[in-house]
């Protein structure tokens, strides 16, 4: 094993033992100089007497986090922005530092859903793994956030939360029922006799009957079918609200960022759905971090806004003016590559938000891949192509494949362009679980492989993508210099 590079920000000396991360032909370690008691607490193999090369495992990041408190992840409250890195492929964090590190913005570096880590055959403690040690290798120690994202299930909250993520994103998409907006007014009545109790009942219309609520200069009134469809739509969402964070968030002996997710429906937010959720959760004292409504529009993964713009901003300055009035954050889903929109995002939130990104991460991988062998990338984007009906039964996007260049009509010197067609993005981001995984008859990875041993081996290449477009992200977003 050869060492490649040397990362000197991360170099610490512990009592005798300095710790540097290395990039070697094998990938990331972090190389111990000098014998110590914490010399002998990592795990590794001793290439001299007083040297070793340590593995970036999940062992050693728990004495990793022993000894360096800010590779433990930490909860930012609502005073800052965030901002969510998601990396499914573990490689990505020293990149999307390179980025975010000098800004006024926090990075939640480990974000993954349930569904991502099955479709990658990951787990929160290797999520958790790769973000602290790509914080010790950016030498980064203004603190990340990690997050338990769209989780619906109990089990996986208390699996988040158990292992140390320090953000939970409550995905209520189970307990919203989209068929509401179909129904007729006797139909919300009757919906709401069942679902509710007599008390309940005499509460809510002691609250919102024919009121009206000023929101931050913004007038927002409760009719009797406005009341009706807001119980019947959100009443069990709430109720599971309440439950999670004071069985789960309230309870544990640390800060946990708490957010609420109410834009997996098919129909859009209205003001009225927004304040009426946030004042059932603030006057229940449940404390929201942030709250993902669903805006107008489309935010399909991997790509730019579909929409009106200037009808964007008039629906966002409401709801960042409702996020303002409880005090919490609103957070925007699906915020890959959302360029048009950042610049409404930062100045009706005034520069104070949540906005998630994962997909574009792995995106940029397959851009390098294209950069730097063109046979793996078209024999993996044939694979896509063929696989495509199957991967988007995870994902709402609407992708018109038959818009995208023959793949056999393009040179291998624009393969990296290719990554900048819409459609080909979105059909490349939403197999990635497919290309992970896929084993070929003598049950070997047909990608995987020779995919992480180019990651490895062009690794800077691909922090340099990461740092260009996260930064890019950040310019639209207005962030500010640190």
């Amino acid at each position: 094993m050869e060492i490649i590079k040397y990362y000197k920000e991360s170099s610490n000396t512990v009592s005798g033992t300095t710790i540097t991360t290395v990039l070697t032909t094998e990938g990331l370690f972090l190389l111990l100089e000098g014998r110590s008691e914490l010399f002998n607490e990592f795990e590794g193999e001793l290439i001299e007497e007083d040297k070793k090369l340590a593995p970036t495992n999940h062992s050693n990041r728990l004495v990793l986090n022993k000894y360096f408190d800010y590779t433990i992840p930490r909860a930012f409250g609502t005073e800052i922005s965030t901002m969510g890195l998601g990396d499914r492929l573990g490689l990505a964090g020293y990149g999307q530092l390179q980025a975010i590190a000098n800004k006024k913005i926090r990075p939640v570096l480990a974000q993954q859903s349930i569904r991502e880590l099955n479709l990658t055959e990951r787990t929160f403690e290797d999520v958790l793994d790769a973000a602290a040690f790509s914080v010790y290798q950016a030498g980064y120690k203004k603190g990340y956030g990690a997050d338990g994202d769209h989780l619906k299930l109990e089990k996986d909250i208390e699996y988040a939360i158990g292992v140390g993520m320090s953000m939970l994103t409550l995905d209520c998409s189970d307990y919203i029922d989209n068929k509401v907006p179909e129904m007729s007014l006797d139909e919300l009545e009757e919906a709401y006799l069942e679902i509710t109790s007599e008390s309940e009942r005499q509460s809510y219309e002691e609250t919102y009957l024919n009121k009206e609520f000023d929101v931050e200069g913004q007038k927002i009134n409760f009719n009797r079918e406005h009341l009706l469809y807001n119980v019947v739509q959100y009443h069990k969402a709430i109720e599971y609200m309440i439950y999670i964070y004071n069985t789960y968030v309230k309870s544990v002996d640390r800060q946990i960022d708490f957010e609420i997710s109410i834009d997996e429906t098919m129909t859009v937010t209205s003001p009225e759905s927004h304040f009426f959720v946030a004042n059932e959760l603030f006057n229940h004292q449940v404390a929201v971090t942030s709250l993902a409504p669903r805006f107008v529009g489309e935010f399909q993964k991997g790509i730019d806004y579909i929409g009106n713009v200037e009808e964007f901003e008039k629906d966002f300055e409401v709801h960042a003016k409702i996020a303002q009035h409880f005090g919490y954050k609103v957070s925007v889903h699906s915020g890959s590559d959302k360029f048009s929109v950042f610049p409404s995002v930062a100045k009706h939130t005034n520069g104070l938000f949540h906005v998630k990104t994962a997909g574009t991460n792995w995106l940029e991988a397959l851009r390098l891949v294209a950069m730097k062998n063109a046979k793996l990338f078209r024999s993996m984007y044939q694979f896509a192509d063929e696989n495509f009906h199957e991967a988007q039964k995870y994902y709402h996007i609407t992708p018109d494949l038959s818009k995208i260049k023959d793949i056999n009509l393009v040179s291998d010197e624009e393969l990296p362009e290719f990554l900048n067609d819409d459609n080909a993005r979105q059909l490349l981001h939403v197999t990635y679980g497919l290309l992970l995984t896929e084993k070929n008859e003598m049950n070997e990875y047909q990608f995987k492989d020779e995919f992480f041993a180019l990651l490895t081996r062009d690794f800077d290449d691909y922090s340099h993508l990461l740092e260009k477009h996260i930064g890019n992200h950040l310019i639209k977003l207005d962030v500010p210099e640190e």
